[in-house]
């Protein structure tokens, strides 16, 4: 199933605090817009953009990327960006997409 972006305004557009993939932490996503999920740490904000966002969870579907969150991450730098891969992986197993 490919990333259906409007579940993800959906879910994320007023903002939400999701467990990491270690457990223990929370990531903290501050809203959504067509560029992409607006996340915010203590030290740090970015955004992580929709286009790798959903080209991730296209290769997560077609079992190109891993579905195991701890492998994902290394094959989301070399495959997707080398850009908060850890964060792209709290979200993606928030929607379901990794284990």
């Amino acid at each position: 199933m490919p990333l259906d972006w409007q579940r993800v305004v959906d879910r994320y557009g007023g903002g939400k605090r999701i467990p990491t993939v270690a457990g223990g932490k929370m990531l903290e996503i501050t809203g959504v817009d067509d560029a992409g999920v607006h996340i915010r740490h203590s030290l740090w904000r970015d955004t992580l953009a929709r286009e790798h966002l959903e080209k991730a969870a296209g290769l997560i579907e077609s079992d190109a990327i891993s579905r195991h969150a701890g492998l994902f991450v290394e094959e989301y730098r070399a495959l997707v960006a080398d850009v908060r891969a850890t964060s792209a992986a709290h979200v993606l197993k928030d929607l379901g997409f990794l284990e």
